[in-house]
């Protein structure tokens, strides 16, 4: 599980405390990336690819929700 996130988010920062807690709950990994942060390293293409629509959750890879999180929908694609 991948959480796209940036600085001063307010939206990212209330993503990655559910996302924690589902964490601890469903037992799956959790990797934050900060698409401002990677794209000041050279890479813009998460930026440009969801920056008007962080915090993004990727599952696999696959965006899996946008703006908050789908905890219903996480849990029934986990198989929980």
């Amino acid at each position: 599980m991948t959480l796209l996130t940036r600085a001063g988010c307010h939206l990212c920062a209330r993503a990655a405390e559910e996302l924690t807690v589902l964490r601890d709950e469903l037992g799956f990994t959790l990797v934050t990336t900060d698409v401002d942060a990677l794209a000041a390293e050279g890479d813009n293409s998460l930026r440009a690819q969801y920056g008007d629509l962080l915090p993004v959750v990727l599952l696999d890879g696959t965006e899996h929700s946008y703006w908050e999180v789908d905890a219903a929908q996480l849990r029934s694609d986990l198989g929980h």
